[in-house]
């Protein structure tokens, strides 16, 4: 890619950082690719994002708000969001999931710090132009669900099929208008442990350029219910508890709430990691009986009761060459 090459060479050039050394950095699911970038003592992060201008422009939009209302997301030193391209300050390798498999005691505070964050967050105003996921959009988030993982793990068409609609019904049942902020991706390994920032700015945020005005139990379920770890036991229902008393939300709702969204979330991870399984990333799929024992959790809730009515049975996980 030539051009891509010189476009990344021109930016970095234009932002003083032409001589920096590059060296790769690990992705997930999205598209976008990183770099880190070490001239002379200092470090950055390119972040390039080839044909998501749109994208780009929304991480470039919220990183400057969560700084400037306190909050650690990364500094943007340079950006062409036209060209889908953002120099960000470096705010290390200390993601929440490698500072607590080294240091398991670490849990515990990295955790209520993770709270306290999205506790401060959601008594910011939001920025302007966020979408809204209310109860219909909530639902037709699960579609995922429906097509890409059901047919595959053997799930009744018929059952699946009811799943939109009854997520739908129970949300406007459950939920509240959508007035928070949420950063939709709030886990281990988009966090990283910033102990020298002073309160909330301890907690570094990697991932919230698709930040969507929501329900407030939502970034708390993508917190507490990760797809890709396992939490250690009696931490999620003493941080659900510290985020109750930080917020005021009442234990009942905000349970029936968590369980939802948790139903929700997880059911669309579902189906998401089925669709990057079958487009040549097996790897997801070690993670559906996590996934799997999360949507089972959450149907254990009372009102729930339609929803585990209309899905049935979850299997344990899925072949790889389903």
């Amino acid at each position: 890619m030539p051009d891509r090459a010189a476009a990344i060479a021109g930016f970095l050039d234009a932002a003083g950082w032409g001589a920096a050394r590059h060296a790769p950095l690990a992705g997930d699911a999205s598209a976008r690719r990183y770099r880190r970038l070490m001239l002379g003592g200092a470090t950055a992060i390119l972040m390039d994002a080839d044909g998501d201008a749109a994208g780009t422009a929304a991480f470039d939009r919220l990183a400057r708000w969560l700084c400037a209302a306190g909050f650690s997301a990364p500094r943007v030193l340079a950006a062409d969001t036209a060209a889908g391209l953002l120099l960000l300050e470096d705010l290390g390798d200390d993601l929440f999931a490698r500072v607590s498999d080294r240091s398991p005691e670490a849990a515990e505070r990295l955790y209520s710090g993770a709270i306290d964050m999205l506790a401060a967050l959601q008594r910011q105003t939001p920025p302007p132009g966020l979408p809204a996921w209310d109860a219909a959009r909530l639902g037709a988030l699960t579609e995922p669900f429906v097509t890409d993982f059901a047919p595959r793990a053997g799930i009744d068409p018929a059952r699946a099929a009811r799943v939109p609609e009854t997520m739908t019904t129970l949300a406007a049942a459950l939920l509240g208008p959508p007035r928070v902020i949420c950063l939709r991706d709030v886990h281990a390994e988009n966090l990283v442990w910033l102990p020298a920032r002073p309160g909330v700015a301890a907690v570094g945020l990697l991932d919230f350029q698709d930040a969507v005005l929501g329900d407030p139990a939502y970034d708390l379920v993508s917190l507490l219910c990760d797809a890709r770890r396992d939490l250690p036991p009696g931490l999620a229902a003493r941080m659900t508890a510290r985020f109750a008393a930080a917020t005021g939300a009442q234990p009942e709702p905000l349970a029936a709430a968590a369980a939802l969204l948790s139903a929700q979330r997880n059911l669309r991870i579902l189906g998401v990691f089925a669709r990057l399984a079958r487009s040549g990333k097996p790897g997801y799929l070690r993670h559906v009986p996590r996934v799997a024992a999360h949507v089972r959790a959450a149907l254990a809730h009372p009102a729930l009761a339609p929803l585990d009515d209309a899905l049935g049975p979850l299997p344990e996980g899925m072949a790889a060459d389903a």
